[in-house]
């Protein structure tokens, strides 16, 4: 039994097919990537898992269980959790009680929810702005509480879109230190990302598609060096040469 499956999904808008058969599977504990050139698909898949939008056709699996009928606050409550590319906290509230926002998805206590808060915070690397406000924070920062909501949710399964869009090498670097420390903490990631250097360096395995069907799934040098993937991303004469 696979801990996460997606089977022939397909999601059409009118006569646009924005997902097209697509298969995988992520086992319980990997980074799985999922690359493609922008329009591909990638985000249309997460707001597909995350139950954002309604499949046309296919099916989800998490833990055995089929969950693609379940609305989106069910979808969180079994365990997956997930980011949005376009980082939207709630902007007047502290970084805290931004996290403890998600903790109550768990507990209706304030002081357990403000406790598990703490923890994801300190987690995150975030104690030292806890008191600010969410607006007030640089993109890097506000991307680290997006992370951190997620988390305070207690996923099993954590869905991270374009985490490094718009960072910096270094900011990038510290991105990556920080979702391999919360793969090492046990939860399973998948990562929708546009910098392919990223995806090399953090994913177990690799998916790549384009015009929302596969390409090819497999090892990171493999999805890389596979013609396809390089035409998509570069064009013909580079997938020739």
């Amino acid at each position: 039994m696979s801990f996460f499956a997606a089977n022939n999904l397909v999601k059409q808008f009118g006569g646009l097919t924005a997902v097209a058969n697509l298969n995988f599977t992520v086992n319980q504990g990997e980074i799985f990537g999922i690359i493609g050139p922008n329009g591909s698909g990638k985000t249309t898949v997460f707001n597909l898992i995350s139950r954002f939008f309604p499949l046309t056709s296919g099916e989800i699996y998490f833990k055995g269980k089929r969950i693609d009928t379940l609305p989106a606050h069910k979808i969180c409550q079994v365990g997956i959790g997930r980011t949005f590319q376009v980082v939207k906290p709630l902007k007047r509230m502290s970084v805290l009680d931004n996290v403890m926002a998600g903790a109550f998805l768990r507990t209706s206590q304030v002081g357990k929810a403000r406790a598990k808060a703490k923890e994801i915070v300190h987690f995150c690397g975030l104690e030292p702005y806890k008191d600010f406000e969410a607006k007030s924070l640089p993109i890097p920062l506000r991307k680290r509480l997006e992370i951190a909501r997620a988390l305070a949710t207690e996923p099993e399964l954590l869905l991270l879109d374009e985490t490094c869009a718009g960072l910096n090498p270094k900011e990038s670097e510290e991105a990556i230190l920080l979702i391999r420390k919360i793969r090492e903490a046990g939860v399973t990631i998948i990562i929708v990302e546009h910098l392919m250097k990223v995806m090399m360096g953090i994913s177990d395995r690799i998916l790549a598609i384009n015009f929302g069907g596969q390409i090819t799934t497999g090892a990171p040098k493999e999805v890389a060096g596979h013609p396809e993937v390089i035409k998509a991303y570069l064009g013909d004469a580079y997938a020739q040469g």
